[in-house]
């Protein structure tokens, strides 16, 4: 299972991109309403989240994603809940996946301290202890980063070559018509 969480602001493609890519390998992936049912992205579209922040629970968590945008960035970081879930997630070991201004809430939680980490030009700052990254997504153990909209698809394969494995990625990738690595 994973959860995607949505509050508003955020960055529709760096949400929805990852998620088209999780439901196509048909990995259970389910949208959480940080800030309501319906969450509303920075450019204006309204998303309805499958659930509400109310309503979640970590159990059976393989995955969190924190996409990005502004203030959509701000207002995950400020939610008790979503901090919690992420420090669930390192201590378990499980994946945990942000894009954009996003991995700077693992920043500022010290999770990327000795890390392989990339995030959108201007917020390298945030990134306390990380090594910055040239390529536009990075991987280090079980953090996954991207800089921004533009590698949202390159983001949400990685996340599926994780939790499924190359074969399945690349399957996606093919069905999408999206240029090989």
């Amino acid at each position: 299972m994973v959860y995607l969480f949505l509050a508003d602001g955020f960055e529709v493609i760096e949400a929805m991109s990852p998620l088209d890519m999780l439901r196509r390998a048909k990995i259970e992936t389910v949208t959480v309403g940080v800030t309501g049912k319906n969450v509303t992205a920075s450019c204006g579209v309204t998303v309805t989240a499958d659930i509400t922040i109310d309503e979640f629970t970590f159990n059976n968590a393989d995955a969190i994603i924190l996409p990005g945008g502004m203030p959509g960035t701000l207002n995950l970081e400020e939610n008790s809940v979503v901090q919690s879930a992420i420090d669930k997630a390192d201590a378990e070991g499980k994946l945990i996946c942000a894009i954009c201004a996003a991995p700077s809430v693992l920043g500022h939680k010290g999770l990327l301290n000795g890390k392989e980490a990339t995030c959108y030009p201007g917020f390298e700052d945030a990134l306390e202890g990380a090594s910055l990254s040239e390529n536009y997504v990075a991987v280090d153990g079980n953090i996954i980063t991207a800089r921004g909209a533009g590698v949202s698809v390159e983001f949400g394969l990685e996340i599926v070559k994780h939790l499924k494995g190359e074969a399945e990625s690349q399957r996606v990738r093919k069905s999408i018509q999206c240029n090989e690595k």
